[in-house]
C-alpha cells in the first residue's frame, strides 16, 4: 500500500500540479495576449458627409472594433458618456477632430479612443494635402496652357491666381495655417490625480477574490461555530469590517476612490460577501475540495477574466461572458460605476453578485440537511456488508494477538482434533 501511495503521489506532483500550473497561466495571458477592442461602445457627433467618411473608415481599418452610436450634438454624446452608453465620442468638422473620452471608465480605451483620433486626423490631413497637389498641378497646367495661348492679362492672371489659391484650399482647414488636422482630448470622466493610471483601482480589486476565500475557508472550518446562522452572522461581519479596511486603504491612503464613500464601501462589502459565501457553501457541500475548487474558479477564472485592467470589450469574447457572470468581473464593474459614475449602468453587475451570495450563503444555511441526508444513505448501502461481517471483522485482531503470543502445542493438536 505504502508503495502504491508513494507512485499515486509522484504521479500527481510529475502530471497533475503542472497541468494545473499550465492552466492557470493560460489563463491569465490568454486574454492579457488577446487584448483588441471588440464591440466597444463609442459615439458620433453629427450625421455629415464628414462624419460618415469616419465612420466607413473605421470600419474597414478596424472591423469589429467599435459599436457606433450617431448623438446629435456634443451635449448628447457627454450624457451617453456619464450614463455608461458609450466609452467615448468623436466630434468631426472642418476645425479639428475633438475625442471626448472617459479615462476613469477606461484608462486604456481612453488612450485607444485618443489614437484613433490622431489616425482620423492624420488621415484626413493627407486627403488634404492630396487635394491641394492636385489643385496645384491643375492650376499650373491652366496657366502654362493659358501662356502658350498668349492672351494674358493682368486682370486676368489675378482672377487665375485668386481661382488656384481657393482651389488649393488654403485658409480652409482653419484650425492650422500649414492644413493640418488637430485633434483635441477632453475627458469627461477623469480619474482623481492620485490614481492617474487606474494601476490603483485595479490593484485594490484583485485581493478582493482571495481576501473573500480566506474568509469563507475561516467561517465553515471554524469550530467554535457550530451553528449555521453563526457562520452567515460571522460571515458577513467580516466582510464589513474588511471593506472599510479596503476602502481606508485604497481612498484615505492613495485617493483611488474619490467619489460616493458609503456606496463605494458597501460595493466593496457585496463583493467580498458574494466570493466568500460562494466559498463556504462550495466548502460546505464537498468538503476540503471545495477550497479548491472555489479558488480555481475565483482566482484564475474570475480574476484573469474580469476585464478591472482594461475593460471587458477589450478580452475575447469568450472570456468577456464569463468573466461579466463572476463576481470578481461584475465586483470590478460595479466598482467603478459606483465610484464615478453615480451607479449609472450598475444593475446588471449588482444582479450578478446578488445572486452569487444569496446561493452561497444558501448553500452554507441549509447544506447541513443535504450531508445529513447523504449520510444515511451512505450507511444504508454499506450496512448490509457491515452486519454480514461483524463478526469476522474480530479475525484480524486475533490473528495479530496469535503472532505476538503463539498457541501451545497443545493447542493446536486440540484444534484438528475439532476441526470437523
Amino acid at each position: 500500500m505504502s508503495g502504491h501511495r508513494a507512485w499515486r503521489e509522484v504521479a500527481i506532483a510529475a502530471l497533475a500540479l503542472p497541468i494545473v500550473i499550465t492552466l492557470a497561466v493560460l489563463a491569465f495571458a490568454w486574454p492579457a495576449g488577446r487584448i483588441a477592442p471588440r464591440d466597444v461602445p463609442v459615439g458620433i457627433v453629427g450625421t455629415g458627409a464628414a462624419s460618415q467618411q469616419a465612420v466607413e473608415g473605421l470600419t474597414r481599418a478596424k472591423p469589429g472594433a467599435f459599436d457606433f452610436h450617431l448623438y446629435p450634438d456634443r451635449q448628447a454624446a457627454r450624457s451617453a458618456i456619464r450614463n455608461r452608453d458609450v466609452y467615448g465620442a468623436f466630434t468631426i468638422s472642418g476645425q479639428g477632430i475633438t475625442v471626448l473620452k472617459a479615462t476613469a471608465a477606461s484608462p486604456s480605451v481612453a488612450q485607444l479612443l485618443t489614437d484613433v483620433g490622431q489616425q482620423l486626423a492624420d488621415k484626413a490631413t493627407r486627403q488634404i494635402a492630396a487635394k491641394k497637389q492636385a489643385a496645384a498641378q491643375k492650376a499650373a497646367a491652366q496657366k502654362a496652357s493659358s501662356r502658350k495661348a498668349g492672351a494674358h492679362s493682368p486682370a486676368k492672371a489675378h482672377q487665375q491666381g485668386a481661382a488656384a489659391q481657393q482651389a488649393t484650399g488654403q485658409g480652409a482647414t482653419g484650425g492650422d495655417p500649414s492644413g493640418k488636422i488637430l485633434v483635441k482630448a477632453v475627458d469627461v470622466v477623469p480619474v482623481t490625480a492620485a490614481d492617474p493610471r487606474g494601476s490603483v483601482f485595479s490593484s485594490a480589486v484583485f485581493p478582493l477574490t482571495i481576501c473573500g476565500i480566506m474568509i469563507g475557508a475561516f467561517v465553515t472550518m471554524a469550530r467554535g461555530l457550530a451553528r449555521p446562522r453563526h457562520r452567515v452572522l460571522t460571515l458577513l461581519v467580516a466582510c464589513a469590517v474588511a471593506a472599510l479596511g479596503i476602502y481606508l486603504v485604497a481612498q484615505g491612503f492613495l485617493g483611488a476612490l474619490p467619489h460616493n464613500h458609503v456606496a463605494t464601501w458597501a460595493i466593496l462589502a457585496l463583493d467580498l460577501v458574494a466570493v466568500s459565501a460562494t466559498a463556504a457553501g462550495v466548502i460546505r457541500l464537498l468538503g476540503p475540495a471545495g477550497l479548491g475548487l472555489s479558488a480555481a474558479l475565483m482566482v484564475f477564472v474570475g480574476n484573469a477574466f474580469s476585464g478591472a485592467t482594461s475593460a471587458p470589450e477589450m478580452l475575447p469574447e469568450a472570456a468577456k461572458h464569463i468573466g461579466q457572470w463572476l463576481p470578481p468581473g461584475a465586483g470590478a464593474s460595479l466598482l467603478r460605476d459606483t465610484t464615478y459614475f453615480d451607479g449609472n449602468a450598475g444593475t446588471g453587475p449588482l444582479t450578478v453578485l446578488v445572486l452569487w451570495s444569496v446561493i452561497g450563503l444558501s448553500a452554507v444555511l441549509f447544506g447541513h440537511w443535504v450531508m445529513r441526508e447523504s449520510r444515511p444513505a451512505r450507511g444504508a448501502t454499506t450496512g448490509a456488508s457491515t452486519g454480514a461481517t461483524a463478526s469476522g471483522e474480530l479475525l484480524p485482531a486475533l490473528a495479530q494477538s496469535g503472532a505476538d503470543a503463539p498457541l501451545p502445542r497443545h493447542a493446536h493438536a486440540h484444534a484438528r482434533r475439532h476441526d470437523g
